[in-house]
């Protein structure tokens, strides 16, 4: 029997985008790092179920409450439904964080040939979409991947206008849904956060992948958080290796990235061609999630960081805007951020401030090198214009950047 939740604060981006599959037959899962929110998107799918249709039959099985510990395998899900499912009546299954069930794709492919029910599932791992679901259920579901708040969100959630100080507050704070709860004041947020942070790096990571060496793992999260931005490549990881005296080979750093993308606690984007085909299989950049769980692992100095949090925070605006992103390669020259959607292109260079003529110079410089009528960005930080445009390229506020829609 389902309750209405009502303690929660809507994001109806996701909500509008998930609602018309709604009774659909397909299964909808929504994918993310542990605590972006799924959960109560779930909530939220509920209300609008018993709103809709008051005799709805709602089951809600949560792996990570005690309630539930029971069911381990497939087989455990599938005897636990037997007389839960209602003959003549709208069943709704709604699973949280479906992984932790052994061959859950088994029982989810047993429900969707009976079409019982219509089946939504949360995961934070993104294995169980390469992996499982892709084999067992190919073109029977379609996933939703949720993200961390933009800086929009995050102003709503916490009734903040749009200022230079809030936007610190993001930049530094980050945006986990459930911060609401514990303000932005002083080092509670970074109480929290690292306790998500021992979660993720525990749960999702370690446990999940059969991680042996824990102490290497923070070490190499460390690296990359003091690292965003940076191409990272063979050269490097073996540098790194060297100056933390382990013994681990570069493939098995390699594995243990793959881990943490896995739990969605970073991204790698790969480097691409601009003009050409070719993706570049040697030098990617990590981006965070969360910038406040960037921030609880490698401390937060504006004057020394600014850059990189800069940089994570347009990536994050650009793939909740649903954008494929990648690093543009042009000649011997990079470009920050090359983003696609639906056949279009954006090019986007970020830069504290153009203050001086060198780096102008250089930002617009390598925008201008790219032989094509897409829009080009330079993101930065200080107000200093040359024009709202200069040859065909905007240069735009980080704020102003954020709060718009691509």
């Amino acid at each position: 029997m389902h309750e209405m939740f009502m303690n929660y604060i809507q994001r109806l981006n996701y909500i509008n985008k998930i609602r018309p599959f709604i009774g659909k037959q397909i299964i909808k899962v929504l994918t993310g790092q542990r605590r972006v929110g799924k959960s109560y998107l779930m909530y939220q799918l509920m209300d609008i179920v018993k709103e809709e249709q008051p005799s709805a039959n709602i089951i809600y099985i949560n792996l990570e409450q005690e309630a539930f510990i029971h069911i381990k395998t497939h087989l455990d899900l599938l005897d636990y439904l037997k007389d839960k499912l209602l003959e003549n009546n709208l069943n709704y299954l709604f699973i949280d964080e479906v992984q932790e069930i052994d061959s859950f794709q088994l029982a989810l492919r047993s429900l969707f040939a009976d079409d019982k029910c219509d089946i939504f599932c949360t995961g934070s791992n993104a294995k169980m979409l390469s992996g499982e679901l892709a084999t067992y259920l190919s073109g029977r579901y379609i996933e939703f991947n949720i993200h961390s708040l933009s800086y929009t969100e995050f102003l709503f959630f916490h009734k903040l206008n749009n200022s230079q100080e809030n936007l610190k507050k993001y930049l530094t704070y980050g945006g986990m849904p459930y911060l609401v709860n514990i303000g932005l004041n002083e080092n509670l947020p970074f109480e929290y956060l690292k306790n998500v942070y021992a979660t993720i790096l525990l749960k999702d990571v370690v446990a999940r992948e059969n991680i042996r060496n824990i102490s290497f793992l923070e070490n190499l999260v460390f690296y990359l958080a003091d690292n965003v931005g940076n191409l990272f490549s063979a050269a490097n990881i073996s540098k790194f290796l060297k100056s933390q005296r382990v013994d681990i080979s570069p493939q098995l750093t390699i594995i243990y990235l793959k881990a943490l993308s896995n739990s969605y606690f970073v991204h790698k984007v790969v480097r691409s061609e601009i003009g050409g085909l070719k993706i570049f299989e040697i030098g990617e950049k990590y981006y965070f999630e969360d910038l406040g769980l960037r921030n609880t692992i490698a401390g937060f100095n504006q004057r020394i960081e600014i850059q990189k949090l800069l940089e994570n925070a347009i990536y994050l605006h650009l793939v909740n805007s649903e954008y494929k992103v990648y690093v543009g390669k042009i000649g011997n020259n990079e470009i920050d951020f090359v983003a696609e959607k639906n056949g279009t292109k954006i090019y986007i260079q970020s830069a504290v401030q153009l203050t001086d003529e060198s780096t102008i110079k250089r930002e617009f410089g390598n925008l201008l090198k790219i032989n094509d009528n897409y829009p080009k960005y330079i993101v930065t930080l200080n107000d200093f214009y040359m024009g709202t445009n200069y040859e065909g390229i905007k240069q735009i506020n980080l704020s102003e950047f954020l709060l718009s829609k691509l």
